[in-house]
């Protein structure tokens, strides 16, 4: 009786490692995928950290900057992982012509850019009124917001093109680079563009003005997206409205935290370059594990049951591994580009030991969404691709954020 648990964890352990041996090749194009993923949030992080005089100048807009950021990958993940299961299915071709699967996917992601760029600038101004923090106005938060995030949007969506056919033509997973290589893109092209949009806001009543265009611009959209648009775009259009609203309302939050303690992260700019890589992976890896899932799931091999079956389980082992690899490289290589940068590090040894530790917490987390939300919205008949990965990333934007505050404050950073 005594060696029973002992034999349940070795089969436990063999189970899972045999599935680690079945999925070796996604898992190597995972880890590749996270380790750009990781190094290109980092260059987003230190584009944040020298974004200091900005944030403090116009109060308010790291408010915005998790929406900017996670609306991207809630929007283009999605995209990334319908067009998986379309290469799965036999539905997906490198076609844009007017009608077909790709062309209806990319209309609706599109559109849905419109909507989340204008809803996150009109929560973020909310939000900052009800916490009673100082912000910029209304039209010049849509401005920045729209203007950055539609010039982000046409980068990120030719690079979901080009990656889809690549991933199609050399038999690539899409599951499994698709998020973490979105996300990448996402974050090294967001905050630039919000950076151009600030250049704007010096001149008024242009700024205005142009703020006002974008808002009826995108309130075009919507109609056009609701209402107006073939099939397929339509009902892509129509699902991901509420929960683009759920994302953008929790990704303001997330930047209503940070926005609360701006001053720490200013004093040691070093915790503000891990911000964009640490939430990056929080979505990367929430992304990885709702993509298979729903793969899994639309393929028939698991079945959206309240206790996960043993393969929804072996999946999300594989997401505790890219995890452990995914935060030690976030806390090296933010010390390191820190010290580049000329910027005061609490150290390696505290630097690695934040990100694990907000790490760990945040993949619990992740397992728990990103399974929830497939196996309710495949349940109840909806395309979990259209729900999993806004969801996934949205929420853990918001627990991300909250896991970094709380590494920070077990680890402490003086």
């Amino acid at each position: 009786m005594k060696h029973q648990p002992q034999r349940a964890i070795a089969h436990v352990g063999r189970e899972v490692f045999g599935h680690w041996s079945r999925e070796r090749r996604s898992i190597r194009q995972g880890f590749s995928a996270l380790a750009l993923s990781t190094g290109v949030g980092m260059a987003a992080g230190v584009v944040l950290g020298f974004m200091e005089g900005i944030l403090a100048e116009y109060r308010g807009l790291l408010v915005l900057v998790p929406a900017a950021i996670g609306m991207r990958g809630a929007i283009f993940g999605a995209l990334g992982a319908r067009i998986g299961t379309g290469i799965l299915t036999g539905l997906y071709s490198t076609t844009l012509r007017r009608g077909s699967f790709t062309a209806q996917n990319v209309e609706a992601s599109i559109l849905l850019s419109f909507f989340s760029s204008a809803l996150a600038a009109i929560v973020a101004r909310a939000a900052a009124g009800a916490f009673g923090l100082p912000t910029i106005s209304l039209w010049e938060l849509m401005l920045v917001s729209m203007l950055g995030g539609l010039l982000s949007s046409a980068f990120i969506l030719v690079g979901v093109l080009l990656l889809a056919a690549t991933a199609q033509r050399r038999d690539w997973d899409m599951d499994a680079i698709g998020s973490p290589l979105i996300t990448a893109t996402g974050d090294i092209v967001t905050l630039p563009a919000l950076v151009v949009a600030t250049l704007l806001l010096g001149y008024e009543p242009l700024a205005t003005i142009l703020g006002v265009v974008l808002f009826l611009t995108a309130v075009a959209a919507v109609y056009r997206g609701a209402w107006r648009s073939p099939d397929l775009a339509r009902g892509v259009v129509r699902q991901s409205l509420a929960v683009l609203a759920y994302a953008a309302i929790v990704d303001v939050l997330a930047g209503t935290v940070l926005e609360t303690r701006i001053e720490e992260f200013v004093t040691s700019p070093a915790l503000l370059v891990l911000i964009p890589p640490f939430i990056a992976n929080c979505g990367s890896l929430g992304g990885i594990l709702s993509a298979r899932l729903g793969s899994d799931l639309h393929l028939g091999l698991i079945t959206p049951r309240l206790i996960p079956e043993k393969l929804a389980g072996l999946e999300a082992s594989v997401t505790v591994l890219f995890s452990v690899a995914a935060f030690t490289g976030v806390g090296l290589i933010a010390h390191t580009a820190s010290l580049i940068a000329g910027f005061a590090s609490p150290g390696l040894g505290p630097m690695v030991l934040i990100s694990l530790t907000a790490g760990a917490l945040a993949t619990g987390l992740l397992a728990v969404v990103a399974y929830a939300s497939a196996a309710a919205t495949f349940r109840f008949g909806m395309d979990p691709d259209n729900y999993g990965i806004p969801i996934v990333t949205a929420t853990m934007d918001f627990f991300g954020v909250l896991c970094l505050v709380a590494g920070i404050a077990l680890i402490g950073h003086t």
